[in-house]
């Protein structure tokens, strides 16, 4: 397997839908996250061992910024043609990804913690396998 960098993302559109949330690509490709994510209050742990995407719109929510947490199988260059950013972590390793966003390795799941006043938009995390998806809405307590 070839070496794999972290990427700085691109803005994307994003449509939030009642079925669920969909975001195009800058090569015009888009991927649609089915259903109404759960609300949560500050952060989520993932499942262990899931991909994790986590989606910060801008306050209008017609566009935002992917990111791709510790994703080792998607080649640089399709990331960068797609305008998704990627960032790895190592054990027990923080990092700010976002203003108000910070992600964090526990073992094999990841922390997503966000203050979505100082992110300045809604934060949105998938995590997923070939068995099943999840999706959450992070919010602050008054939300």
């Amino acid at each position: 397997m070839s070496m794999r960098s972290e990427i700085s993302p691109d803005t994307l559109r994003v449509e939030l839908d009642p079925d669920g949330i969909d975001v195009e690509y800058t090569d015009g490709r888009s991927v649609f996250y089915h259903g109404i994510p759960q609300k949560t209050t500050g952060s989520i742990t993932t499942p262990p061992g899931k991909q994790v995407h986590v989606l910060i719109t801008d306050p209008t929510e017609a566009e935002g910024a992917m990111i791709y947490v510790n994703d080792r199988k998607t080649d640089d260059e399709i990331l960068r043609s797609t305008g998704v950013g990627r960032v790895f972590l190592a054990s027990d390793e923080e990092t700010s990804i976002f203003p108000g966003v910070t992600v964090h390795e526990e073992g094999y799941a990841v922390r997503v913690e966000a203050d979505t006043e100082a992110a300045r938009g809604r934060v949105f995390v998938f995590a997923e396998d070939e068995l099943s998806e999840h999706s959450w809405e992070i919010v602050n307590d008054n939300e």
